[in-house]
This record gives structure tokens, sequence and C-alpha cells, in this order.
């Protein structure tokens, strides 16, 4: 066996065993591309809110994040939008648990951002609950398979076998070697491969599934190799992503990993919520001059209590992602110290790869366009899964 043989079937095989996690990884995929919208179309009485007059101006964030704490005694209210993201959405808090309560029924909560009426929640991902939470449904699947951790695991091993299995496919459509014979004049290797990148649609059924197969995935090459390695980025990131990138490029540090974990977590910041988010601005705005960045949006507040820390999320010129920013500050929750910074761009070339590969994934970047670019892509691995088995299928039909 020829070693082009041995890649022939190390693709077959290792395609036939990613195939059915590909064709569930591409079908949501390409529904999440349009998450916001299918889950406002789904869940109106919640996701659409309609202002009291043209120019009415939202309530504050923290009272509206008092009404819900109390609406909720079970529960703590550690994660909060700051603004709705336009004028007829409304703003999300995250639930979780006190020590000893029961487990909620809801953990994600919609608030009406000019009245303050709670619109209703949801148990993010429970599908039990309905159709208001199919598109969650949707992105646990995509994630983890709906299996937690163990799921988690098994898509990272896929995307990184995709990866690998990229170098592999792209390998197998180069034309072969051939011996110069002095009768014929041998044609160029650009002339012999570009045979991989046509589909014969007129010829019979093997043939052109086998060049949809081929063809299908020489074209979108580049970017089907992003989303795969990307797909490890999301998945295995301590794991295995950031080691092994991490030898070639430089990575921030995690602001938090030097500060000690507590054993008694006061369940609210000490500070206090507003006074914790001035000081967090500050330090923001401090970094913005500091690094001649522009400040866009301030969108999402949290308190981690195991580390007692505030972390405000922001959109600034640092970011790329289209769809919520990614520059964080971190405080103390106590005084409001600083405690670290990170930037998706222009601090580490790491993190700015990565921010450009995860933004890419999840379509976050090139507007509608990219969007509608990235269901097509979609679509076009469930194609390369099923007629990679289907090319399989004929091969081993043919041998027995």
């Amino acid at each position: 066996m020829t070693v082009r043989q041995r890649f022939v079937v190390l693709h077959r095989y290792v395609g036939l065993v990613m195939a059915g996690f590909l064709i569930i990884a591409g079908l949501t995929g390409a529904l999440l591309v349009w998450y916001y919208e299918l889950d406002a179309l789904i869940n109106p009485q919640w996701l659409q809110v309609e202002p009291p007059a043209a120019h009415s101006e939202p309530l504050s964030p923290f009272a509206l994040r008092d009404k819900v704490d109390a609406a909720y005694p079970d529960a703590n209210v550690h994660w909060m939008m700051l603004a709705p993201p336009d004028a007829h959405s409304p703003v999300r808090f995250f639930l979780s648990a006190k020590p000893d309560a029961p487990a909620l029924p809801i953990d994600e909560v919609f608030v009406n951002p000019y009245t303050g009426q709670i619109l209703g929640g949801r148990l993010w991902g429970d599908l039990s609950q309905g159709l208001a939470n199919l598109m969650p449904f949707v992105y646990r699947l995509h994630h983890s398979l709906a299996l937690g951790t163990l799921g988690t695991w098994i898509f990272g091993l896929i995307a990184l076998l995709w990866t690998l299995d990229c170098f592999v496919g792209a390998w197998l459509t180069f034309p072969p070697p051939r011996r110069r014979d002095a009768r014929h004049r041998p044609r160029r290797f650009w002339t012999r491969w570009a045979k991989a990148c046509r589909i014969r649609w007129r010829a019979g059924g093997h043939k052109r599934t086998f060049d949809l197969h081929r063809a299908g995935g020489l074209w979108p090459w580049a970017l089907l190799l992003v989303f795969a390695w990307s797909g490890v980025a999301l998945t295995l990131y301590d794991e295995i992503y950031r080691p092994t990138t991490g030898l070639f490029l430089s990575f921030q540090e995690d602001p938090l990993a030097t500060v000690p974990t507590r054993a008694n977590r006061a369940q609210q910041p000490p500070i206090g919520w507003e006074p914790g988010y001035h000081a967090a601005r500050q330090h923001l705005e401090t970094l913005a001059q500091d690094r001649d960045l522009t400040i866009h949006a301030l969108e999402r507040f949290a308190y981690t209590p195991h580390k007692n820390a505030l972390k405000l999320m922001a959109r600034t010129s640092s970011d790329v992602n289209e769809r919520f920013g990614e520059t964080w500050v971190y405080v103390d929750a106590t005084d409001g110290a600083l405690l670290g910074h990170y930037l998706p761009t222009g601090e580490a070339a790491g993190n700015t790869v990565t921010t450009w590969l995860t933004s890419l994934h999840i379509a976050a970047v090139g507007g509608v366009g990219y969007r509608v670019i990235a269901t097509v892509l979609g679509l076009a691995v469930i194609v390369l899964s099923v007629t990679g088995v289907m090319v399989w299928w004929r091969k081993r039909s043919t041998q027995s």
C-alpha cells in the first residue's frame, strides 16, 4: 500500500467517525448564525418591546436588577445587561441559585427596560419547557451535544480531527506524481490539479457525488480550516488550543489567575453594584486613554463571588466582534481597586488571532453578508459529510 493509499484510508475512516457530528454541527451552526432573530420570532412576548414614546429612555439597569433580585428571593443576580441592544429589545439577567436553595425553575429573565416589568424567563437550554427554549437548546447541541462537559470534550476532539483532516483532504486533491515519458510532454501540476475543482454535473451518480465531495471541500478549504481550528478554541481552549498556539504566539494572562479563591464568599459585592460599576468604568476610561482606545458601549456587568471580583464588559475599538464587546476590566468587589484587564486585539498576538478566529466562527464579523456565507458553509459541511459517507458506501459495496 502506497503512502497515498494509506492517507485515503485514513481520510475515509476519520471522515466516517466525524460525519454524524459534523452533520449536527453544520445544521445547528447554520441556525445559530441567526440566533437572536429566530429566538425573537419564537418568543415575541419576551424579546420584543415597544418604547412608550419615540425618545423614551430606559430605566437604570441597577434599578431593574433590584426588581429582579426582589422577585426571585432564592436566586442571586450576578450577571446583568447595562442597556438593551436596541430600542425594541428587553434587558436580560441571569440567575444563580443561592447556597442551600432549591434548584431554580428559570435562570434567564427578560425585563422591559422602560417599565421594569418582568416579561418572563426560562431555564436556558431546557427543551422540556417547550419551544421557548429551542434556540438555546440548538446552541447546547452545537457546543456539547447537550451532554455538558462530556459533550464539549467529544466535540472538541472531533474539531481537532477535523483540523488535521483538512490537511489530509487537501493533500489528496493534489494529482499523484507522474513519470516523465519521452513520447508525451507532461502536463503542468496546476492544469492537472484544476480537475479537482470541477464537478461533472452530467456524469453518473457516483462521479457527481465524488466531485461534490472533493470540490466542495476544496473551494471553501481555508474557511473550513478556520471553523475547525476555532472549534478547538471554543471547546478545548485550555487543554489543547492555547498550549499549541502558545508555542508560536503570546497570550495575555488571566487577570484573575493570581487572585486567591475565597472560602467565605459574599453573595453580593461588598462595595455595592453601582459604586463597583463606577469604579470599573473609571478604570476602563483610564485604560482607553492610555491605549488610545474608543469606548463604543458599556454592555454587561458581572460579579464573581469566589474571586470577589466585578467584571465590566464593554465594546471598544479593540473589538472586532459586532455582536458583543470583549474588552473587559476587573475590579476588586470590596474597594474597587483594579485587578486587571483583557483586550481582544492589540495586546497579545495569540489573543488577536483567537478573537478573529472565534468571531469568524460565530459569524460576528462582516455583517449580514458574512452571516449568509457562514450559513451556506454550515449546509456545505452537511453535504461534505453525506457525500463522504456515500463515497465510502459505494467503495465498500464494490469490494464486497
